[in-house]
């Protein structure tokens, strides 16, 4: 007699399989995780298109191809533990790694976000001349109910014909009474939208100014927080010519190339403009990197200081550690775990908060360190020397302790028989930790001290909540304590306007340094294999 399917235990339906081992909770887990990918996928989708968005859409559409074809089915087991993780990687890892060169290969910053049309439209939206004739709307500036951020919509009357109007960068409409309502000639109510006050339409003064809304022959600007004009722009761009013309007075203007950016300049080649846009650069970011002085001067200063610091705080650090874990490894020490307890307070405490506290110590005025010194007034962070070792100082107390609690762990794990064989042998103890227990020690140990040298290769936080960088020299972007990271934060985000393109090749650089001097540590270390 034939075996029933159910007997088998092969699934519950005739393609709804999943193997005789599994269970019905698992099958409702993968219906509804399959489910979900589709689900997500069917949102963004419109999403993506909407914004042109092609890339993200293929990858999109690629991933949840992959669940499906892993999980649909009662095979390729190996896969469905793969999947998840190689899928994280590649969206957290290796797409924000590819973006970062292909910023690196742009000249984009402030000044240059947009494309070419998008400068343009705001040049020639901006050459806005208002005709004695023109006409004056009363205004109310509004956005959508459900969206604060959302676009701006200006809510004008007429006064010629009293209607209600709504504009937008897309054009002007006419409202019904029905969907606005207007008292004392100006707009107090639209449906689904919510009126501005004077006060938030001050706030968004920037944006306000740049929009535009066409009509024929022109356009409608505001005017002030309560009126808008209508009034035509001076400007024309010529796309076979790639030139704008005044056709007020006449003049031309072309585009030329200075520094990383292009501009529309005037005849005598001084820029007209400030408005430029972002384009690729090939590898001029890195050799600019590599060229300009200042610059190469700033990033070879970072770059000896983060070794300098990266390699003194594991160093220091890992020596106290070490020193405390074999003092309190003692069996005849009293209160061990007490001391141990209190070690480990620094490790407790977030280094965010630390880092801040140690900030106020090194205060020239009031700060504690002075204050121990009998009211001195040393200026620990408006000297390169000193600052350098302050830094220093803070990272290596909220470090040891780290260092402190994995030398414990690795001494204890150590077999007290080799401490008897060595003692046999007629070996001190100095002689046998530093001939037997320390080189069985760095087998546990040294690939955490490589971790260690990365994190303090990249580690910001010290830099930025104690120092913040400094001290600066005058006109310098990149200050004395800066390591690479800092230095490549300061050009993204400094005083004198974002370079995201440099910055993201200085990171690129950096990634490649790091990757490097941890693949030669972890070389260097491999020889304590040999000591298994």
């Amino acid at each position: 007699m034939r075996p029933r399917e159910s007997d088998r235990g092969e699934g519950i339906g005739p393609r709804l399989t999943l193997g005789s081992t599994t269970s019905v909770p698992a099958l409702l887990l993968k219906i509804v995780v399959l489910g979900g990918v589709a689900g997500t996928l069917v949102g963004v989708t419109p999403v993506l298109i909407a914004a042109g968005d092609w890339m993200m859409l293929c990858g999109a559409w690629i991933i949840a191809a992959l669940f499906f074809a892993v999980y649909a089915g009662r095979r390729r087991v190996p896969a469905k533990y793969l999947l998840p993780g190689a899928v994280f990687l590649a969206v957290f890892v290796v797409v924000p790694i590819a973006f970062n060169v292909q910023i690196s290969t742009t000249n984009f910053g402030d000044g240059a976000r947009g494309t070419k049309e998008q400068a343009i439209a705001s040049i020639v939206a901006g050459s806005f001349a208002q005709p004695d004739d023109a006409v004056a709307y009363t205004m109310a500036v509004a956005r959508p109910d459900a969206d604060a951020d959302g676009e701006l919509v200006l809510l004008l009357v007429d006064p010629r014909s009293g209607e209600a109007l709504r504009g937008t960068g897309d054009g002007l409409t006419v409202l019904s009474p029905s969907d606005a309502t207007v008292r004392d000639g100006r707009v107090t109510a639209a449906s689904g939208l919510r009126i501005l006050s004077p006060k938030e339409v001050n706030e968004i003064g920037d944006r306000l100014r740049e929009l535009v809304v066409p009509v024929p022959g022109g356009g409608i600007r505001a005017q002030g927080i309560s009126n808008a004009v209508e009034g035509t722009p001076t400007l024309t761009y010529s796309a076979e010519d790639d030139v704008l013309r005044d056709r007020v007075s006449g003049d031309v203007f072309h585009v030329e190339q200075i520094g990383d950016r292009s501009y529309f300049v005037r005849a005598d080649g001084t820029r007209a403009f400030d408005q430029s846009w972002q384009e690729s650069v090939g590898a001029s970011n890195y050799l600019r990197l590599l060229t300009d002085p200042v610059l190469r001067d700033s990033f070879g200063s970072a770059f000896l200081w983060s070794l300098v610091f990266s390699v003194g705080s594991v160093a220091i650090s890992f020596g106290i550690g070490l020193f405390l874990a074999s003092t309190l490894d003692d069996p005849f020490v009293r209160g061990r775990r007490l001391y141990r307890a209190a070690l480990i307070i620094p490790y407790a405490i977030p280094t965010f908060i630390s880092f801040l506290v140690w900030s106020t110590f090194y205060n020239q005025d009031f700060g504690l360190i002075n204050a121990m010194l009998g009211g001195a007034r040393i200026d620990w962070l408006g000297d390169p020397v000193l600052a350098k070792g302050a830094v220093m100082l803070a990272n290596v107390w909220s470090s040891f302790p780290y260092m402190f609690l994995i030398c414990t762990g690795a001494l204890q794990s150590l077999p007290k028989e080799l401490d008897e064989a060595a003692a046999l042998d007629g070996a001190g103890p100095v002689r046998t930790f530093f001939g037997v227990r320390f080189p069985l020690l760095l087998i546990a140990v040294a690939p955490l001290l490589v971790a260690a040298f990365a994190f303090n290769f990249n580690n910001f936080n010290a830099i930025q909540l104690i120092t913040g960088g400094g001290p600066f020299d005058p006109g310098s972007q990149i200050g004395h304590t800066d390591i690479l990271i800092s230095a490549v934060y300061r050009l993204a985000f400094g005083d004198s306007g974002a370079r995201f393109g440099l910055a993201a090749a200085g990171s690129t650089v950096l990634f490649v340094i790091t990757a490097a001097l941890a693949a030669v540590q972890f070389r260097a270390t491999r020889h304590w294999e040999d000591l298994r």
